[in-house]
């Protein structure tokens, strides 16, 4: 058995309104077991056998059947989400809330993000860096001051994510490690 963090994307924005109760239970009715919310926005910690791609799959039918609504989901081990902490460029550089480790469904085709990076020097102070199926972003001057959202992001790089700040992911780790 392995301990997971589950990323779930759109959790508490917009129209996709969940309680965090609602969610643990609706998951462990449908047997998600040793499972953990961590904060309101759609971390949970849990512990399964399989293969992370069919937890993905699971909680996405989950989402769209018991809630209504369609919500990507990113599912990595303790060890994947340190280096999304560590080998983040801008950790400790920038703020801490402002530098986000956006998990992403799949390294994207090469070219797409370097295009998209080229895209980006001409209109805007964030700063980009790609790593393995995360690409990270310091948005610098805050996120509602930037364009780049998550839509932009899936159509330039091909690949759906789920963004968390550093302060967040910090809290995660301490969450999956006790």
């Amino acid at each position: 058995m392995t301990r997971y963090l589950a990323l779930l994307g759109s959790i508490n924005i917009g129209g996709n309104r969940v309680k965090m109760a609602d969610l643990k239970a609706a998951f462990a009715d449908e047997g998600v077991k040793d499972l953990e919310t961590v904060a309101a926005s759609g971390n949970l910690i849990l512990t399964d056998s399989r293969e992370p791609f069919l937890i993905e799959m699971q909680l996405e039918q989950i989402l769209s059947a018991r809630f209504g609504f369609k919500s990507c989901v990113m599912v990595r081990t303790q060890s994947e989400v340190q280096e999304a902490v560590d080998d983040n460029p801008f950790h400790g550089v920038g703020s801490d809330k402002m530098v986000h480790s956006i998990f992403l469904s799949d390294q994207p085709q090469p070219g797409r993000f370097e295009d998209f990076f080229e895209e980006r020097k001409s209109k805007g102070d964030e700063r980009l860096a790609l790593g393995d199926r995360v690409l990270y972003l310091d948005y610098v001057h805050g996120v509602s001051a930037s364009d780049i959202t998550g839509k932009l992001l899936e159509r330039r790089l091909g690949v759906r994510g789920t963004a968390r700040n550093m302060n967040s992911l910090k809290n995660i780790l301490g969450k999956m490690a006790a």
